[in-house]
């Protein structure tokens, strides 16, 4: 363990963890930011980005992330390329592991974001980024007049499938089940919209595609054990987000999915730890709100530290 206590440690890199990162850096606080094995979040799995401010021709989500680092890291961001494996914020200073190795905080923001829940079927890897995508609000614009599929029965299924009909000509929704576990009211809007069909007690077997594109989607009846194939020039997953936070149970209070709960802005239920981006919001999820609360996090902590020197 080493004496040297940071003044800022931040946990995560994606938009949140970078944006904190460059906000505290300005702020003169030396930040450290452990941005893990797998840094940058689900933008490093997102090809175009039409949709954040600042780029009128779009970019790719891998260059976005790649610019937010080198922004955090012009301003002095001290960065650490390792995975917090434990944490204890029961005292000051607060603890941070990486593996066998103890960091000491003042302060922590959390940024660890949320991971799309996969389908683990063949395709769906390959295609990904090419025409299968976890976020219709992202990803819809590129589908327009196509035949769209998305799999799921929540009301983020339904939700996505009605964004959806906007563009495509034609959504079909995929379940695994006989009814949807949607809330009446969006399965009913799902149900009476003219563009969208619904495929019943089905699961998807593999993503199929061409060209490095996507052409349709191979499912099968549960029931029959019939397979089929159903058209589609994009596939929407629609089963859910699994928040990153595993680690800081016990520690950090949640809501019953595992997302982070935050008042105040960013603070959380323990003095002189913040949090921001997917990891607290399961509403969203768009990378400029992320990083919007990423600089929530980063003026809270700042405010915190200057009270706490008084």
């Amino acid at each position: 363990m080493t004496d040297r206590v940071h003044n800022v440690i931040i946990i995560g890199s994606g938009p949140a963890g970078w944006t904190a990162a460059l906000y505290a850096a300005r702020a003169d606080l030396k930040p450290v930011v452990f941005e893990g094995t797998e840094w940058g979040g689900q933008l490093m799995i997102t090809t175009d980005v039409e949709n954040y401010p600042g780029f009128p021709d779009g970019i790719q989500g891998p260059d976005l992330m790649d610019l937010f680092r080198k922004q955090a890291e012009r301003f002095g961001t001290e960065i650490v390329t390792a995975d917090v494996t434990k944490v204890d914020f029961s005292q000051r200073p607060f603890k941070v592991w990486t593996g066998e190795d103890i960091h000491l905080a003042r302060s922590v923001v959390v940024s660890t974001g949320a991971v799309a829940r996969t389908l683990g079927i063949t395709g769906e890897q390959e295609y990904t980024g090419h025409g299968l995508s976890y976020c219709a609000t992202c990803d819809g614009f590129f589908f327009r007049d196509q035949e769209i599929v998305v799999i799921g029965g929540g009301d983020s299924a339904m939700e996505e499938a009605l964004f959806l009909t906007r563009f495509g000509k034609k959504v079909t929704i995929v379940h695994r089940r006989d009814e949807f576990r949607a809330s009446k009211i969006m399965q009913q809007r799902a149900l009476d919209h003219e563009k969208i069909d619904v495929v019943w007690d089905t699961v998807p077997v593999e993503v199929i595609g061409a060209d490095k594109k996507v052409t349709g989607l191979k499912v099968r009846n549960v029931l029959t054990d019939e397979a089929s194939e159903i058209s589609a020039g994009g596939v929407f997953v629609a089963i859910g987000h699994d928040p990153a936070t595993k680690i800081f149970e016990g520690q950090l209070d949640m809501d019953d999915n595992g997302y982070i709960l935050v008042s105040q802005g960013s603070r959380t239920n323990v003095d002189g730890v913040f949090a921001g981006g997917d990891c607290v919001d399961h509403v969203y999820r768009q990378a400029v709100t992320a990083a919007g609360m990423g600089c929530m996090a980063a003026i809270d902590a700042e405010r915190w530290l200057e009270a706490q020197d008084g």
